[in-house]
C-alpha cells in the first residue's frame, strides 16, 4: 500500500513534517524522528522513510540501516492483532514451532506477514522472557503460555 502525501496521508506527514522541524537541530534526531513517523503511520514504508531522509538531510539508506537494525522498527503495515511466537530456546525446545505452524495453518498466513483483511500479524520473535511458561505467544500485550497446537484455534477465535 502506498501512503500519499498529498492525499489521505497529508495529515500525516504535515504532523510528521513538523516533528522534523523540532527535531532537525538536534543531535541524534534521526531514531526520534524515526520512531515518530512510526507511532503516526503505524510503520515505515519505503515513501516514508525517503521523507525522513529527505526531511533530516540524511540518505535513505541511512534510514532503511536504522529500520531493518532494530527490531522496534516494522517495513510493512501491521494487523490489527500483532502476534509473535517465541522462538527463543526455552520455548523451541517444548514446541514453539509447532504453535507457530499451527497459527500460519489457522490463518493462513505466512510467518512475517498479514492476513489479507487485516486482522493479523504473525510474526516469530526472540525471547519474550517467560522462560518458565513455554512455548509462548503474544497476541498484542496478553501472553499464553503452555501452550499446545490445539490451543491455538480458540485463542485466534477470541479475536476475530
Amino acid at each position: 500500500m502506498s501512503i500519499d502525501r498529498n492525499g489521505k496521508g497529508k495529515a500525516k506527514f504535515d504532523q510528521l513534517q513538523a516533528f522534523i522541524e523540532e527535531m532537525r537541530l538536534e543531535p541524534g534526531a534521526l531514531m526520534p524522528v524515526m520512531q515518530k513517523a512510526q507511532e503516526i503511520f503505524g510503520y515505515l514504508p519505503e515513501e516514508v522513510q525517503r521523507f525522513v531522509a529527505e526531511g533530516l538531510g540524511v540518505t535513505l539508506s541511512e534510514v532503511y540501516g536504522v529500520a531493518t537494525f532494530y527490531s522496534q522498527f516494522v517495513l510493512e503495515e501491521q494487523g490489527e492483532h500483532v502476534i509473535g511466537v517465541c522462538m527463543g530456546t526455552a520455548c523451541y525446545v517444548k514446541g514453539s514451532q509447532a504453535i507457530l505452524d499451527r497459527l500460519a495453518g489457522e490463518l493462513k498466513v505466512e510467518v512475517g506477514k498479514t492476513t489479507p483483511d487485516g486482522k493479523f500479524t504473525l510474526n516469530a520473535t526472540r525471547c519474550l522472557g517467560c522462560c518458565g511458561l513455554a512455548p509462548v505467544m503474544m497476541i498484542g500485550d496478553e501472553v499464553f503460555g503452555r501452550l499446545t497446537p490445539d490451543d491455538i484455534p480458540g485463542i485466534v477465535a477470541k479475536f476475530r
